[in-house]
Order: structure tokens, then C-alpha cells, then sequence
């Protein structure tokens, strides 16, 4: 039993093709615009779950750079007071050789008391130092001074990390804990060696080598810090490395899936623009003529 094709077929047919041509029409021209695969889910489900998986990734990576960046100009910060630190006890040191010099008169041990009292002060702003309204040897107490202007001592005692998170399982201590730079001994520290120094040189009019011994251990401490800081510095630097490496791959990996190759985007529009031309023209002779036709 064969099927009698009337007319409204061939005019359906010939409609649905053309919807089909253009629909697929619609599709390259958005694709060369926007220069995307896909421009919506159900273009292609599959390859819009990937795509939102590297979006998200590159987001959390982005986040992570961040931090990294971050953590790095705050440790750098830190660094370059820690130095401060060391310069201004070492200069002390100096001063405290120079005054324990038997030969100095009154006069000359006032100024070097002086000297020193000075430094002092510069160390009582190097305590605070800041970086974007935030102490750095503060602790987790960012937001208050650690270092009393008033009362001349460092009076902070948080003992808390605070801590970056640069990778999926990869943090980094970023801070210097403040109370082990300035009172590591728990009785003044730095300040409490410096004013027995100035007071020594005004009262007794020399120093004694028990502060040379304090000073020492002092700077040795701070070395210390600023070691253990370094290396977290450079531990910081790999953790932005691997991370510029990892936008890179992920970026790649999104454009693979999401972006076009425009030439042939073009190609297949210029071949659909075709198909169409030919689909109009050959359904011009297809549809019914009208009753005009049959009267020339």
C-alpha cells in the first residue's frame, strides 16, 4: 500500500525543513557573535557541565591567587620591619660598646643615652607597623596597636597564626607573632633591655656587659624569626607559581570546551545560508499553483 503525498505534505515538509535550516542558521550566527560553542545548557549539556566546572575551578583559583598575593605583601611587610629591627639593636649595640668606655664624659654618655632613647621610640613605631590599617605584629588583633605610645611597652599578648589558605589542602602562616619579636621573655623584652640601658648610662654613667649579652640574645632572637619568615616567604612564592600555573591550564581547558573555531563556525553558516537558498527555491516549483496559473 504505497502513501498518496498530497500537497499540505509537501507544503509541511518543506516547512519543517526550512524551520530546521533556519533554527540551525540561529545557532552559527550566535556562535560566530558571542564566539562560544555554547550559549546556553541545553546547546550542549555535556559540554556546559565541564565548562561550569572549569568556571568554578578558575574561581576558586582566583581566590587562592588572592590570597597569595595577600599573604605575600603582608609577610613582605613584615620582613622589611623585621630588618628595622635588627639595624635599630644593632646600632644600640654599638652605642652600648661605645658607652661602656671608661673615657666618656658626663656630656657624652647623656647623648648616647639619648641616642638610644630614640631609637627606642622608632622601635615603638616599628611595633605598629601596618599594612592596610592592619597591625602585622599583632596577632589575630589586627585592629589594635600592640605597642602602647603611652605607657612606652609592647602590651599585646596574642599568641594566635593567622593563616592564608593558597591550595585546596595548602595554607600558609602569613604573620610574625609580635609578643615573640618585642617580649619573647615575657619581661619586657627589646623595650624593657633598651630603658635599663638608658637608665644605667644616667645613673651609674656606664653601661654593663650583662646588656651587650641581653642585646645579643635580642638579635639573635629576631634572626631568628626572620629566618623561620623567609622561609615561608619562599614557600609562598612556589604556592603563587603553582598557582599562575594552574589558572593557565584551567583556562585552556575552558577554552577547549567553550570557545569557537570561527572558521568553521563560518564555513558551516555560509553552507547552511546555501541550503536554505536552494530549499526556497526548489519549494517555489513545489507548492500548488494558484487558479491563475491554469487560465494563461
Amino acid at each position: 500500500m504505497s502513501l498518496r503525498v498530497t500537497q499540505n505534505i509537501l507544503n509541511s515538509n518543506l516547512l519543517f525543513n526550512l524551520q530546521r535550516t533556519n533554527k540551525s542558521m540561529d545557532q552559527l550566527q550566535e556562535q560566530v557573535s558571542s564566539g562560544r560553542k555554547i550559549n546556553k545548557p541545553s546547546d550542549d549539556p555535556v559540554t556546559a557541565v565541564r565548562s561550569m566546572f572549569y568556571r568554578s575551578s578558575l574561581n576558586e583559583i582566583d581566590q587562592f591567587k588572592r590570597n597569595a598575593e595577600d599573604g605575600s605583601s603582608w609577610m613582605t611587610t613584615t620582613d622589611e620591619s623585621l630588618d628595622e629591627v635588627t639595624s635599630v639593636l644593632q646600632r644600640v649595640r654599638e652605642l652600648t660598646v661605645q658607652g661602656n668606655n671608661g673615657t666618656n664624659s658626663d656630656t657624652d654618655r647623656e647623648a648616647i643615652a639619648q641616642e638610644i632613647n630614640q631609637l627606642k621610640e622608632h622601635l615603638g613605631e616599628v611595633a605598629n607597623s601596618q599594612i592596610a590599617g592592619k597591625y602585622v605584629f599583632a596577632g589575630t588583633d589586627v585592629t589594635h596597636p600592640p605597642y602602647d605610645n603611652a605607657g612606652k611597652q609592647f602590651t599585646n599578648t596574642n599568641n594566635e597564626k593567622i593563616e592564608l589558605v593558597v591550595g585546596q589542602t595548602n595554607t600558609v602562616q602569613i604573620n610574625v607573632k609580635g609578643i615573640d619579636i618585642f617580649n619573647n621573655d615575657g619581661a619586657g623584652g627589646i623595650f624593657k633591655v633598651l630603658s635599663d640601658i638608658v637608665d644605667d648610662f644616667r645613673t651609674s654613667g656606664t653601661g654593663t656587659s650583662d646588656h651587650l649579652d641581653q642585646l645579643d640574645s635580642q638579635i639573635d632572637n629576631v634572626i631568628k624569626e626572620r629566618s623561620e619568615l623567609g622561609a615561608r616567604m619562599n614557600r609562598m612564592e612556589l604556592s603563587i607559581s603553582r598557582i599562575e600555573g594552574l589558572e593557565v591550564s584551567t583556562t585552556r581547558l575552558l577554552s577547549n570546551e567553550e570557545d569557537v573555531d570561527m572558521a568553521e563556525v563560518i564555513t558551516n553558516l555560509k553552507a547552511q545560508e546555501n541550503v536554505q537558498r536552494a530549499a526556497l527555491s526548489v519549494g517555489a516549483r513545489i507548492i500548488q499553483p494558484s487558479l491563475v496559473d491554469f487560465l494563461r
